[in-house]
């Protein structure tokens, strides 16, 4: 089994041949994809493509890009998206100070009303941050003194204290298609050393194609590039991670196995 933890199947460069999209990563030996929206406005696309394709799962969320176009959300509008049987995570969700497309407080009060739905509902939070690291711990770990919640950070790409800190509180971390950077030197290093029952594989498509599918539109297919960087650096069989990542998903999101 090989599962792509976060991909955008609805996004342009992807959406518009998507079962050819999903039919090249079938054949590439994935067997699952977790489909991520960003803003309310998707939701609807997002979960109808997991409701039409048996190996597809949908998030509920907002990314913190659309905090500000979406300040009037409560919480009820996310725990009746998150209610439908192929929704199985709540976000993408957390703070992106790099581009600062919404304003920072909007930013927190909205991440903080996602994990207080993931915390209601037992849905694991997905969260994004950049340039962010120091409230996101912050954050994360003062809603769990509140109450424990399942969350991983997708995407990783911050420091190793950033690591430890968020592994300490529980948090699961999923590599994307920079790992196999060449000027990911640091980002390797942490892929090395994650504990096994921690780590989850991604592509983030259509962005951040991995080595060697650089200047293209990253595929769903192409988590199996990714996966096998990853095993290099772990010093284990490809085989081997991806059933460990496999499980490690289903172990996090549990409504997936039901």
């Amino acid at each position: 089994m090989l599962i792509d933890s976060h991909c955008h199947l609805n996004y342009k460069g992807l959406v518009e041949d998507q079962p050819a999209v999903l039919a090249r990563a079938r054949a590439s030996g994935v067997t699952g994809f977790l489909n991520i929206s960003t803003r309310r406005s998707e939701w609807e696309a997002v979960v109808a493509t997991a409701a039409r394709e048996p190996d597809v799962w949908a998030s509920v969320g907002i990314h913190p890009h659309e905090a500000d176009g979406h300040a009037d959300l409560g919480a009820q509008a996310l725990l009746d998206a998150a209610a439908h049987p192929r929704v199985i995570g709540i976000g993408e969700t957390g703070l992106d100070y790099y581009y600062d497309h919404s304003d920072r407080e909007a930013q927190r009060k909205l991440f903080r009303m996602h994990i207080g739905v993931a915390r209601e509902t037992g849905l694991p939070l997905i969260v994004h941050t950049r340039d962010a690291e120091n409230d996101t711990a912050s954050i994360l770990a003062e809603e769990m003194e509140q109450g424990a919640f399942p969350a991983l950070i997708h995407c990783f790409t911050a420091s190793r204290d950033f690591a430890r800190r968020v592994l300490d509180l529980g948090l699961t971390i999923s590599l994307s298609g920079i790992v196999t950077f060449k000027n990911a030197r640091e980002l390797q290093e942490i892929a090395s050393e994650l504990p096994e029952d921690r780590v989850l594989v991604e592509t983030d498509a259509p962005f951040l194609a991995p080595v060697p599918h650089r200047g293209r539109s990253c595929e769903p297919a192409f988590v199996a590039d990714t996966l096998r960087h990853i095993a290099s650096l772990r010093g284990v069989e490809p085989d081997t991670l991806a059933a460990r990542t496999s499980v490690n998903f289903f172990k996090l999101f549990t409504k997936a196995a039901l």
